[in-house]
């Protein structure tokens, strides 16, 4: 069983040497505030997580699947919120969404961003893991899926950011 001390030391050793493995993810599954309420989330996850950890993976492959389980978690539960929230609402209230991708963003590092949060969460996931250099065998390892079911899943995925990101730049 493992003390509370030895927790916090495992906890701020990660978020030292992994933090920008929250950051990714936080950024590819949130805008504006909600980026900070997700990265919130994710280091609880991970806080919690750390008694688990049995050292069968990595410490990065460990958090790349807490962090994507934790965010495809929140997701799923601020696309519920929404929509109760949206069935309150009058008709004639206006959208509160602000499009992250909108057509005033020239930062190109914020169109790719928009164009991952536009994906399936799932899909959302693969590329993020694959942007950080997580390799295939890590990423099927993480979601449960082949590895040749992860190259192709982002070999798609690639064409249709591709094609996404030329329309929005054009």
């Amino acid at each position: 069983m493992m003390n509370s001390t030895e927790q916090q030391a495992i906890f701020d050793t990660w978020l030292r040497e992994h933090a920008a493995i929250l950051h990714h993810v936080a950024n590819g599954f949130a805008t504006g505030a909600d980026r900070h309420d997700l990265m919130q989330e994710l280091m609880l996850a991970v806080w919690r997580a750390v008694p688990a950890f049995r050292a069968a993976s990595t410490p990065s492959t460990f958090i790349f699947r807490v962090t994507h389980n934790a965010a495809l978690t929140w997701k799923r539960a601020e696309r519920s919120y929404r929509r109760r929230i949206d069935s309150f609402q009058e008709l004639q209230v206006p959208e509160h969404h602000v499009e992250a991708d909108s057509a005033a963003s020239t930062d190109a590092l914020e169109l790719l961003y928009g164009a991952i949060r536009s994906l399936d969460p799932l899909d959302r996931s693969l590329v993020l893991l694959q942007l950080d250099g997580v390799s295939y065998a890590q990423i099927a390892e993480i979601h449960g899926l082949s590895e040749s079911n992860v190259g192709v899943r982002l070999n798609r995925l690639k064409h249709k950011l591709t094609a996404t990101l030329q329309e929005k730049t054009s």
